[in-house]
């Protein structure tokens, strides 16, 4: 691990907090290692429900690689392919991490923070946050499953507009693509991301696991979903002592109290 990325818990909300201020959050090769390792442990640890990514500082979400890196991580044609690989390893992990991952949005979010944010699966951000891929500006290539992913949150039109410009993008722009969720006043968005977070884990996990995962499966070919896996996960619902609880709080006029299982 490295104290560039740190984690935290409270009660069933974890988060992963890109700790680089001074750098706007860029992030480094050892910096996306520590994430991975962070996702696989949240991922597999039953007592969190929701995760929240987000940026230290409250001046930057993510924006992007850390270029005074690349003369040490990505000199040389293998190392590219090592960094690349890492990195795409990473966001597939966000984008399949099998509870809610909301995105706290503070400021910047350049490149591979828009990237990373539209591997959530909720994002918030402050009024005065703007966003950017300035890829067409440094004359990088841009792969299939980032701009698939991009193209499957704002459509192809708007994902294009965000590309052949390399223009930054205000919040309300934002919102008007539906890049982000909600916009929230500048101050306010760790408040709203963590109220969100609280919405979703007061609701049954099973219920909202399964959605998230079928969610996926419709932006997946056709011949390659796990309409199986879909029909288990829903069938695991109805099965459930959740399931149960569900019906006896409506029915009591309760709150519900869902363990997951």
């Amino acid at each position: 691990m490295t104290d560039k990325i740190l984690t935290e818990r409270a009660g069933d909300t974890a988060r992963i907090i890109f700790n680089q201020p001074e750098k706007r959050n860029a992030v480094s090769l050892e910096m996306w290692e520590a994430v991975e390792w962070a996702l696989d442990d949240f991922a597999t640890d039953n007592g969190v429900r929701v995760l929240i990514l987000s940026g230290a500082g409250g001046k930057a979400f993510v924006s992007g690689a850390d270029i005074s890196k690349f003369e040490s991580e990505r000199s040389t044609a293998e190392a590219v392919a090592h960094y690349n690989t890492t990195t795409a390893r990473v966001y597939g992990k966000v984008e399949s991490f099998p509870k809610p991952v909301i995105a706290q949005i503070d400021g910047f979010c350049v490149g591979g923070g828009v990237a990373l944010a539209v591997c959530s699966d909720i994002r918030i951000c402050g009024e005065g946050s703007q966003f950017s891929i300035p890829a067409a500006k440094l004359g990088l290539g841009y792969g299939f499953a980032g701009i698939n992913r991009l193209v499957n949150v704002v459509g192809p039109s708007f994902a294009k507009e965000i590309f052949f410009t390399a223009r930054r993008f205000d919040a309300e722009e934002a919102r008007i693509m539906g890049l982000v969720n909600r916009v929230v006043p500048d101050g306010m968005v760790e408040e709203a991301a963590m109220a969100m977070a609280e919405t979703i884990s007061a609701n049954a996990p099973m219920t909202v696991n399964s959605v998230k995962y079928i969610v996926n499966q419709t932006r997946v070919p056709e011949s390659a979903r796990d309409l199986d896996r879909c029909a288990a996960l829903v069938k695991g619902c109805f099965d459930s002592e959740d399931y149960i609880e569900g019906r006896r709080a409506f029915m009591e006029k309760r709150k519900p109290n869902f363990v997951g299982a």
